[in-house]
C-alpha cells in the first residue's frame, strides 16, 4: 500500500495473518493433487484423464422415468494445451461450477493434453469413442466442452456422441438468460444468443436447404418470396432482422442510463464502479458499504443488472457506488458486445474498486481475465484499487503475494468485516478531487451553496462571522463561479 512505514506495513500483514489463521483453522483444504511432471509419455499426454473430485454417481432408474424427470446429466470435457495441469484443472472445476449454477448435474470431468483442440471433433477424432463411453456408462445426456466450439466441431461431436454437446459459451449464455431479471438485461442476453446461434443454424435432413421463394411460395408471405430462397435463408434474415430490432431497443435504453450517468456528472458527483471475477463479494461489498439489499448468492453471475448506490465520505461528500456484472475468464464476446451499454457504468467510471477472491486457487488470473475485459471496454486508464475478499478463509502467502504485487492494494473479509474501513479509506482517498481553492465569505441566506459545497467540494476550513460563513474549500468550475456570484451579489447588496 501506499503511505506505510515499514513498521505499519509488517503490523498489518501479522494482523492479516492471525485473521486468516483464526478463520482457517476448521477450513477443510482440497486433497492433495497429484504432481504430474514436464516430461510424459505420449500415451499419457493424450489420454482422456479424469479430474479429482468430479465423482460418479449413477441412478438406478428406467428410461421412461429418465425422460420424465428431464434431467441435464453431464460430462464435462477440456482440453489442456498450456500451462500446468493445476490450471487446466482449475479451469474445468470453474466450468463444473458454471454447469451447476445452469441446473445439471456433473457426472464426471475429463482432461485430454493436446498441442491444440483438435480441429474436426475438439478432442481428436481416437478419444471421442472413449468419451462414448463415458457417457454410455454414466449415463450423460449431455457433454459440456471447455472452449468455443466452431459449428463444425459442434455438429461432429454430437453425431458421434449421440447426446446434447454443448461449449462454454453457450453454457455461460444460459446462466444469462436464467438470471436476466430487467427489460433490458433480457434484451442484451436474447441479442448475444442470436448472435452466437446464427453460424450454427442448421436443420435435420434437406428441410433448411429446400427452396421456398418463387410465386409458388404464396406461403410464405410478404418479404418470404423471392427467387430461389431457402429456408435456411429465410430463417437467418429474420434472425438477423430480429438482431436489428433488440439493438434498437437497447439503444432506446441505453438513452436513460446516459442521461442519469450525464447528471450525476453535471453536478460533479464522483461514480465509483465496483468489477471483478464473478462470485467474488461485489455485491456483499456493496451491501456492507451502503446498505443496498442487494441479492446476494453463493452463486455465478447472480448480479447481471448494474446498481446504482449513493453514499458519503467521512466529511460529507457524496460519491455513488455502482455493483457491475461479474466477469469470468474466456467472457464471450457475444456478451461483451451486447452488455457494453451496461459495461459503460465501468469506463465511465472515476474509479475502478477490483474484488478478488483471495481463496480463489488462482486470484492472479482472475484478475488477468477481469483488467482484459476492463481494457476491452476502454477503462484501461482508470485508477484502480485491487480489493482482497474472503483473507479470512485464503492462504495468507497468497494475499500477501498480492499486496505486494500490487501497488494499490487492500485485503479485507466483507463476512467478517475485517479491513472494510481501510478499503474504505482507500476509495475516499482515491476519488477525484475539485481542483480549484475558494476563500470566501457566503451569506446565510445562501445555505444552499453551503450545501453544495459539503456534498460536492473538499472543505479546508470553516467558521461563522457575523456577515455569513466562511468557508475555504476546493470546488468545481461551476460551483466556483456561482460562489462568485453570490458574493458580488451579496456585496453590491450591501
Amino acid at each position: 500500500m501506499k503511505d506505510e512505514t515499514p513498521d505499519q506495513r509488517e503490523q498489518r500483514f501479522e494482523a492479516l495473518l492471525l485473521e486468516s489463521a483464526r478463520a482457517a483453522a476448521d477450513y477443510d483444504a482440497a486433497d492433495e493433487e497429484m504432481d504430474y511432471g514436464a516430461e510424459q509419455e505420449l500415451s499419457e499426454r493424450q489420454a482422456l484423464r479424469r479430474v479429482k473430485g468430479f465423482s460418479t454417481q449413477l441412478q438406478d432408474i428406467s428410461e421412461a422415468e429418465y425422460r420424465e424427470l428431464q434431467l441435464e446429466r453431464v460430462v464435462l470435457v477440456g482440453v489442456w494445451t498450456e500451462g500446468s495441469i493445476e490450471n487446466a484443472e482449475n479451469s474445468l472445476t470453474e466450468l463444473r461450477a458454471l454447469a451447476e449454477t445452469a441446473g445439471s448435474e456433473v457426472l464426471d470431468g475429463l482432461i485430454q493434453r493436446r498441442d491444440k483442440p483438435d480441429p474436426a471433433t475438439y478432442i481428436g477424432s481416437g478419444k471421442v469413442q472413449e468419451l462414448r463411453e463415458v457417457v454410455r456408462a454414466t449415463g450423460a445426456d449431455t457433454v459440456i466442452c471447455d472452449g468455443e466450439l466452431s459449428p463444425s466441431q459442434l455438429r461432429q461431436l454430437e453425431d458421434k456422441l449421440k447426446v446434447k454437446v454443448v461449449d462454454r459459451t453457450a453454457l455461460i449464455l444460459d446462466i444469462f438468460a436464467q438470471h436476466a431479471k430487467s427489460r433490458e438485461g433480457k434484451a442484451q442476453v436474447e441479442l448475444a444468443q442470436i448472435a452466437y446461434l446464427l453460424p450454427r443454424l442448421r436443420g435435420w435432413g434437406d428441410s433448411l436447404s429446400r427452396q421456398v421463394g418463387g410465386r409458388a411460395a404464396g406461403g410464405a408471405g410478404i418479404g418470404g418470396r423471392g427467387p430461389g430462397e431457402t429456408k435456411i435463408e429465410t430463417d437467418r434474415r429474420r434472425i438477423r432482422d430480429k438482431m436489428a430490432k433488440l439493438r434498437r431497443e437497447i439503444a432506446e435504453m441505453k438513452v436513460a442510463r446516459d442521461t442519469k450517468r450525464q447528471e450525476r456528472k453535471r453536478h460533479n458527483i464522483p461514480s465509483v464502479a465496483i468489477t471483478g471475477y464473478t462470485n467474488a463479494g461485489k455485491s456483499s461489498l456493496l451491501n456492507k458499504l451502503t446498505d443496498a439489499g442487494v441479492l446476494v448468492e453463493n452463486a455465478l453471475f447472480a448480479t447481471l443488472d448494474p446498481t446504482v448506490r449513493k453514499t458519503q465520505t467521512s466529511e460529507g461528500r457524496i460519491y455513488t457506488l455502482t455493483d457491475t456484472v461479474g466477469f469470468v475468464r474466456h467472457l464471450p464476446h457475444q456478451l461483451v458486445d451486447a452488455f457494453r451499454s451496461t459495461l459503460e457504468e465501468v469506463s465511465g467510471a472515476d474509479l475502478i474498486v477490483h474484488v478478488v477472491d483471495g481463496s480463489h486457487p488462482d486470484p492472479a488470473e482472475q484478475i488477468r481475465a477481469v483488467r482484459q475485459v476492463v481494457n476491452e471496454i476502454g477503462g484501461a486508464e482508470i485508477p484502480e484499487i485491487i480489493a482482497i475478499n474472503k483473507v479470512d478463509i485464503a492462504d495468507p502467502e497468497v494475499v500477501m503475494n498480492i499486496l505486494r504485487t500490487e501497488k494499490n492494494s487492500y485485503a479485507f473479509s466483507v463476512r467478517t468485516g475485517f479491513g472494510i474501513d481501510g478499503l474504505l479509506h482507500a476509495i475516499e482517498k482515491s476519488l477525484p478531487h475539485p481542483q480549484i481553492e475558494v476563500n470566501a465569505v457566503i451569506a446565510y441566506d445562501r445555505g444552499d451553496l453551503v450545501s453544495a459545497i459539503h456534498e460536492h467540494g473538499e472543505i479546508i476550513a470553516e467558521s461563522y462571522e457575523e456577515s455569513g460563513t466562511r468557508i475555504h474549500a476546493r470546488v468545481d468550475a461551476g460551483l466556483a463561479q456561482a460562489i462568485n456570484e453570490a458574493v458580488k451579489s451579496s456585496s453590491s447588496g450591501e
